[in-house]
């Protein structure tokens, strides 16, 4: 034994998880559960099966959304909800004194008019924010006296190497592709992984946090033109962003999901849409300030993405 504290981190393959992992390894041994056995990590049915000893429990594993499509309610409610239950019942049965569960912001809302902080009461309406918010809830009705559960509710996480609208829009801007939805006004929060990863280390070190949900994001919002143009910055050119009126892109957007356009309707919102997230009680809990900035975040995500090929 090493003698550093335990932890277990469920989804350490996925993004968040090859992140965190050397984020942690200099403070804490780390061992990593996922669906198949690897190295560096065990099966769910090897850890529900035999009586580790651990400190913590970190639990990014979840479906995420489905852009296509493809899942069913039962889907997100047995590896968002009832996945949750059980890793949350062992850690409730054993030694373990912290778990850290990663939900999502869309457990309280799909859209967001103001600002959105931990007071409002949650609405979900996709089956993905319905079983984070039911794993939320199990978590609050069996809250120990006697550990510290603490419930993160990021909003859109990016980071070197991470996909999803990022990417696209770098695409567009590499190759020289005008934005055509600078009429739409927006802001919106997004997160980087090390912010992410600096406020999970802060809850793992920390022992006079209270136990509860909090929201983490960045400190500032951007619209999606000044994305555009921080993307331009990132490959050392000009970004193009035009002003096409709102009507005549919302009725392309529908001919999108018919045609299957690369912008259909769910698109369209996600780049236009504002979702402003507050991450005050975060801070003022950890008592810190988180170590990089918006614009910071976003330009090392940018200048990861390799040039999109012609």
């Amino acid at each position: 034994m090493s003698g550093k504290r335990q932890i277990i981190v469920t989804g350490i393959t996925g993004f968040v998880g090859q992140n965190l992992q050397p984020y942690l390894a200099g403070y804490f041994d780390i061992q990593g559960i996922s669906r198949k056995e690897k190295p560096d990590s065990f099966t769910y049915e090897m850890f529900f099966k035999e009586n580790r000893s651990y400190d913590a429990i970190i639990h990014l594993a979840g479906k995420a959304h489905d852009l296509q499509g493809t899942f069913n309610d039962k889907d997100y409610y047995d590896v968002n909800y009832e996945l949750t239950k059980q890793l949350y019942d062992q850690f409730l049965q054993s030694k373990a004194e912290k778990f850290i569960y990663i939900s999502s912001v869309k457990a309280v809302a799909d859209t967001v008019e103001g600002v959105l902080t931990e007071t409002v009461l949650p609405n979900p309406v996709t089956a993905y924010g319905k079983s984070k918010l039911m794993a939320e809830n199990y978590i609050l009705a069996h809250m120990p006296a006697d550990k510290q559960v603490f419930i993160l509710r990021p909003c859109m996480i990016h980071g070197p190497g991470n996909k999803g609208n990022l990417n696209l829009l770098h695409g567009l801007v590499t190759k020289g592709i005008p934005y055509p939805l600078g009429a739409f006004k927006n802001v919106r929060s997004f997160l980087s992984v090390e912010n992410l990863c600096f406020v999970i280390n802060e809850l793992l070190v920390q022992k006079n946090i209270p136990s509860g949900v909090y929201q983490v994001a960045d400190d500032l919002s951007l619209s999606t033109n000044k994305v555009i143009e921080l993307i331009g910055d990132s490959l050392g050119t000009k970004s193009r962003i035009w002003n096409v009126p709102c009507s005549w892109v919302t009725m392309v957007a529908r001919l999108g999901n018919r045609l299957g356009l690369p912008l259909n309707t769910h698109r369209l919102q996600k780049l236009t849409e504002s979702y402003v997230v507050g991450n005050a009680k975060i801070k003022l809990a950890i008592g810190k300030q988180l170590p990089v900035n918006i614009e910071e975040g976003l330009m090392k995500t940018f200048r990861s993405f390799a040039p999109s090929p012609d």
